[in-house]
């Protein structure tokens, strides 16, 4: 994986190619390119690295209507040169029909690719048994290979060549492929996103709608099993049994795709300072004052079927399966619902009993991430009610599932997610209001919900002013090469978060546990170059928390307490304080997040590390 870009029309194709590059960038990538039919050729540049080092590449002006781009995160291969994308490759015509050394006796094809090829070490043994080799170590050249073979054999064309390869293929995968003697593209999609982009005497594709907007806001998706031809005059799709598919256009929300830095040195600190005005974003409109509750109408279930749930499954990936943990316990400890999580990539391997009275909910910030979606299939599939939690308008996910809501958190550019994370959880809030309003919670408890939530972006106004203090301490120990986070209860998903974001984007290696399994293992590794940081709620557990402290400071371990609790022995016993706003319990998880990710963002600063797209990591993980 990482970007797909493509264009045929009346444009100079390099330059719209670039520029959708250019808007992929902030899915993080580890090299570039693009191939452009000019004067009957194919032309290809590449490059490992950053989008500057394909531009020192190109020449001034480069002529064709007609290319392909790619942004490439390393599957298999390593980041080079060779195994960059775009994939150009020639087969010779089978003896029978080259009889000259002209150029009509070979086919060449050029192809980007995300996803993975489960089977390419077949589809390998088969090219090599006709004495082809790909030069590259990726699967997306054995694809192309496979594909220009199909071509050069069976004399059809590229459409039909692509088809008939797709067949063969187990796996995931978003292509685009293009030859030198036709403007035509053609793509394909199988758990990989290819939108396609609709314009005048023109078209575009691309695998996520931000590389669209500047061009046009009129876009169709392709679904799993679909392939189509685009043409300068437009488009037609079939299926991967050749069979004709129908489809609707739909108008692109621009604003919701506008990925502007302005004045922040980074995207991650503009989304962090952008959270009071998301959260009251994803709020509104969805509380209840005459109820003293909250409505998510997208869940498409009504009181009396949301009475039926006996159990709630929280499914994510990485911050979104953390957000998941602290959403089940908000749930269980205000609806009184049985509610647990688990990461999305396990849950299908493990056959999972499906059941009629579970609420079974799926939390993606791209709507996008492969392995939610499909834990959501197999849901789907043996029968179970499901929902999606998504930002992303018209993502995968939120297409296939049954309902569900979205976060309306805005465009998030950063891979290392912060104000999508803080969406979630305040969906998770009003989801568990509204489920316990249902159930038992009194008009009078509900309506102190309802107030907290309202109060909730002023909250985080002020936790957000302390920016200068969290700065300091993270300075003081950025340089140190592992720490620990720890919570409990309710406070230990808040941990996991934390920690997450300090080996994200700073490479400092973190482990988060419950505050009570300290003396279980992790005690050992205390040292005094071993920083803790204590998440400290303020909570009937706190006297039990305060031990942990004690047990790490008999140790000499460095303490940092994050506290939104008044406790004078606090600070007695921690080297430093992370101070969060006093607030409804229902809310520590939403403020206490906040101070981890400056912590982190700061420690991450002081190191000079790349904030935005910190190495290895993409933001949407469309592959297994």
């Amino acid at each position: 994986m990482c970007g797909i870009i493509a264009y045929t029309g009346k444009q100079t194709a390099s330059t719209v190619l670039l520029q959708g590059l250019k808007q992929l960038e902030y899915r993080g990538y580890d090299s570039a390119g693009i191939s452009v039919l000019s004067r009957g050729k194919l032309r290809t540049w590449k490059a490992a690295g950053k989008l500057e080092a394909l531009l020192h590449l190109l020449p001034t002006k480069i002529s064709g209507k007609s290319g392909i781009g790619h942004t490439r995160w390393a599957t298999h291969g390593a980041p080079s040169d060779l195994n960059a994308h775009p994939h150009s490759v020639t087969v010779s015509l089978p003896d029978d029909q080259n009889r000259s050394n002209n150029p009509e006796s070979t086919v060449t094809i050029s192809l980007v690719h995300n996803g993975i090829i489960e089977n390419s070490e077949q589809l390998l043994q088969q090219l090599q048994d006709q004495q082809l080799q790909p030069q590259s170590e990726t699967d997306s050249e054995i694809l192309a290979l496979t594909i220009a073979s199909i071509k050069s054999q069976q004399s059809v064309s590229l459409l039909e060549a692509c088809r008939l390869a797709l067949l063969q293929v187990h796996g995931t995968y978003g292509i685009a492929a293009m030859e030198p003697d036709s403007s035509d593209i053609i793509l394909a999609r199988n758990g990989s996103p290819v939108i396609i982009g609709i314009g005048e005497g023109e078209m575009f594709a691309a695998s996520d709608a931000s590389a669209l907007s500047r061009h046009t806001r009129e876009v169709t998706h392709l679904e799993d099993g679909e392939l189509a031809c685009l043409t300068p005059d437009g488009y037609q799709v079939q299926s991967l049994n050749a069979q004709p598919s129908i489809k609707t256009a739909i108008t692109l929300d621009v604003q919701s795709i506008n990925h502007q830095l302005g004045d922040y040195a980074h995207f991650m600190h503009k989304e962090i300072l952008e959270q009071p005005a998301t959260i009251a974003r994803t709020l509104s409109g969805r509380l209840d004052h005459r109820f003293n509750t909250s409505h998510l109408g997208g869940l498409n279930l009504d009181a009396r079927e949301l009475l039926d749930i006996k159990r709630i499954k929280l499914l994510g990936c990485g911050s979104a399966y953390y957000a998941a943990q602290s959403g089940a316990d908000m749930i269980e400890s205000l609806a009184r619902i049985p509610g647990d999580a688990e990461p999305a990539a396990e849950f299908r391997y493990r056959n999972p009993l499906i059941e009629r009275d579970t609420l079974y909910i799926v939390v993606s910030q791209s709507g996008e991430t492969y392995d939610t979606l499909a834990a959501a299939r197999e849901i789907k599939r043996k029968g179970g009610k499901l929902l999606g939690i998504v930002n992303s308008v018209g993502s995968t996910i939120a297409r296939e599932v049954d309902g569900g809501v979205y976060m309306h958190a805005g465009p998030e550019v950063s891979v290392a997610s912060t104000k999508a994370y803080s969406s979630m959880l305040v969906v998770f809030a009003l989801l568990a209001l509204q489920l316990a309003r249902i159930r038992d919670l009194s008009p009078q408890q509900g309506a102190h919900i309802v107030q907290a939530l309202e109060d909730l972006p002023q909250l985080i106004e002020e936790t957000l002013a302390q920016e200068e203090m969290i700065k300091t301490v993270a300075a003081s120990y950025a340089d140190v090469s592992s720490a620990f986070f720890v919570g409990r209860t309710s406070a230990y998903p808040i941990a996991l978060e934390g920690a997450q974001k300090l080996k994200e984007i700073s490479y400092i290696h973190a482990e988060a546990y419950p505050a009570s399994e300290l003396k279980h293992g992790p005690l050992a590794l205390i040292s005094p170059t071993t920083p803790t940081l204590v998440v400290l709620p303020d909570n009937d557990l706190l006297e039990k928390s305060l031990s942990a402290l004690e047990e790490i400071k008999a140790r000499q371990g460095p303490l940092i307490a994050l506290t939104n609790s008044p406790d004078k022995r606090i600070p007695k016993l921690a080297d430093h304080v992370l101070k969060a706003p006093q607030c409804h319990p229902i809310l520590h998880p939403m403020v206490m997040a906040i101070p981890l990710q400056l912590f982190a963002y700061h420690c991450a600063l002081a190191l000079g590390r790349d904030v935005d797209q910190p190495r290895n990591l993409a933001k949407s993980v469309t592959v297994e």
